[in-house]
């Protein structure tokens, strides 16, 4: 039965994208840019460029390439094929991520990825953004084919994919590096030495559930250790930095076009918000572990309360990422402006409901960390559990605007590494996804408000 599953999903995509495209005629919200530049593309004209536009130009090229090869045209309806195809292609892209992950063989067809895979290529955003022409869905495929090549230990071709990742969207140099740095985590944990050879140099990575901060200290010296073992595999990867650097001089800065409203900024509360928008998208997963939500909940009790020292440690943490809150918080005029976003809601109605209630969020997020550190953890080292938050930290923190579509990648590269998911917590999971989807796509498509106009992420 599973084997009918992705025909079941590329079908459902299909006639998604016929309805949207029966409704929302005209180019909407970022398409107005994104579509007309595709379109001087498909003419050749290639030294036309919107000034509005700050991401590079990939999108278009896919779009192009379609229409070259497959004679695809270049009106709005075939252009939003562009991201739906990358949204048809993510599950086979998932399938070989999560079986790295849970260290298992994929199907021996690429046209039958797990169900996992399908479900988690229904998360909410992936979903949305998969039928209108945004970089979004692009980008996070070739994000996770890099991922996918580096731990094959394909460096060149992890190298070239994330190169391609680069010109959908600048950022995803910080998802190259971390590709690198996964595999080589996982090739540090399994290695072992030939018969008759003396044992390799090990790298100090207990498992994550029973490391202390001590270990995490251990693990830093030990480091310098096992350099050079995988320096070789990083050489692939500096032709990336240097093309990154290349492109950074050349354009003055890394952001494309508009840089007066992307102008990066110290935005520390962006790493709350997106373990807090985890949280709300991932609660299934978080559950479905061994011992379910009561076990979740005494395990971040005991992180946070279970002696004195962790109740010290939790006091003061709370209280530093409050001063943060205070000093770091933006009020993005394109947040306070909009109303057809639902996080212009979120804002007014929730964040800024009392001037309290930001700090009063403060536990709030530790208690999501730790739930996701516990979840996460379970199967994995310490340092393959801290790995994609230190990589989430260049990512977001530079962002001013809380805009769900950063959280789409880190999310769905934290979600992967949950290994051991029962058949309920999938089912649970994807019932989670639908009824978003189908409230967000309804309202969208049928319930537009006027003189306001269509909701959305």
């Amino acid at each position: 039965m599973s084997d009918s599953f992705y025909p079941i999903f590329c079908t459902l995509c299909v006639v998604v994208l016929k309805e949207v495209n029966k409704i929302v005629v005209e180019p909407y919200m970022d398409e107005p840019f994104h579509i007309p530049q595709a379109q001087a593309y498909c003419r050749g004209e290639f030294a036309t460029w919107d000034p509005k536009i700050t991401t590079p130009p990939g999108l278009y090229l896919v779009s192009l390439f379609l229409k070259r090869v497959f004679l695809v045209k270049c009106n709005v309806s075939m252009l939003r094929l562009t991201p739906a195809l990358a949204l048809m292609a993510l599950p086979v892209a998932l399938t070989r991520l999560i079986c790295f992950h849970k260290r298992e063989r994929p199907p021996p067809s690429i046209l039958s990825p797990l169900p996992e895979a399908i479900i988690l290529s229904t998360f909410p955003i992936a979903w949305f953004f998969g039928f209108l022409y945004y970089t979004e869905v692009p980008s996070v495929l070739f994000v996770v084919l890099t991922v996918v090549a580096a731990s094959q230990q394909r460096h060149w071709l992890a190298a070239l994919l994330g190169l391609v990742s680069c010109t959908f969207r600048q950022t995803n140099i910080v998802w190259v590096l971390y590709a690198y740095a996964a595999s080589q985590l996982m090739h540090l944990r399994f290695r072992r030495a030939s018969p008759g050879q003396p044992a390799l140099t090990k790298l100090h990575d207990p498992p994550a559930l029973v490391a202390g901060p001590g270990d995490l200290l251990q693990s830093v010296i030990s480091a310098p250790k096992v350099l050079l073992d995988i320096l070789p595999a990083f050489i692939p990867y500096t032709l990336v930095l240097a093309a990154f650097g290349a492109f950074i001089v050349w354009n003055d800065g890394i952001v494309l076009g508009d840089k007066s409203n992307h102008i990066p900024s110290l935005h520390i509360p962006q790493l709350y918000y997106f373990v807090a928008s985890a949280t709300f998208f991932g609660w299934p997963i978080l559950i479905s572990g061994s011992g379910g939500a009561s076990a979740v909940v005494r395990g971040v009790w005991s992180r946070m309360f279970g002696s004195k020292t962790r109740a010290f440690v939790t006091i003061l943490t709370c209280g530093i990422m409050g001063v943060t809150v205070k000093l770091f918080t933006i009020h993005h005029p394109f947040l306070l402006s909009d109303n057809r976003h639902y996080t212009f809601y979120v804002w007014r109605r929730i964040y800024m409901f009392h001037p309290l209630v930001p700090y009063l969020l403060v536990p709030v997020y530790l208690a999501c960390t730790w739930a996701w550190f516990l979840r996460v953890g379970q199967d994995q080292t310490l340092l393959q559990t801290l790995l994609l938050p230190v990589f989430v930290v260049p990512t977001l923190l530079p962002t001013p605007l809380l805009e769900p579509r950063y959280f789409l990648i880190p999310y769905i590269l934290l979600r992967v590494q949950v290994s051991e998911v029962p058949t309920w917590g999938m089912a649970l999971e994807g019932g989670w996804y639908a009824i978003i989807n189908a409230i967000t796509l309804g309202v969208f498509l049928y319930l537009p408000r006027e003189g306001v106009g269509r909701f959305m992420w």
